[in-house]
């Protein structure tokens, strides 16, 4: 014989009780579940091996354990810090910017008066003959 499955619940703002109709199950499977869920209140080997398994299945902590150690494990189940984006976007983004202020003094939009004064003194050393020499042309190469 199928029955429906009836569930109650509170409505706030009526407040009366109402029913909602659910999928249909039979008696049986029913006590099944209730079964199960006293067998896993009961301090039995048996109850205890299920409660485990469940733990395990669900990435529970498996044994009961002491407030100080469930400290641990909170700490392992966070992200690493290389990971976590409110460690890894603190710093502002320095390369990336240094580079779109290059970009943007290619094309004339921003001066950078001390890559300007760089410049100059390399083009002054060019001009007095102050230039390294090539790979294969310094003093050495022209003893010979």
């Amino acid at each position: 014989m199928k029955l429906k499955k009836v569930f109650l619940f509170f409505d706030s703002s009526t407040k009366q009780q109402q029913t909602k109709i659910g999928q249909k199950h039979d008696r049986r499977e029913m006590s099944q579940i209730n079964k199960y869920l006293a067998l896993t209140n009961i301090a039995t080997g048996y109850a205890k091996r299920m409660t485990r398994l469940r733990n395990r299945i669900f990435n529970e902590p498996v044994r009961a354990m002491a407030p100080r150690d469930s400290k641990v494990i909170s700490l392992l189940s966070e992200l690493p810090r290389q990971k976590d984006p409110e460690y890894t976007n603190y710093y502002p983004r320095h390369v990336e910017t240094w580079q779109f202020m290059m970009k943007l003094r290619d094309y004339g939009l921003f001066r950078d008066e001390h890559q300007d004064f760089k410049e100059e003194m390399v083009r002054l050393r060019i001009l007095r003959g102050k230039v390294k020499p090539k790979k294969g042309e310094g003093k050495r190469s022209k003893k010979k």
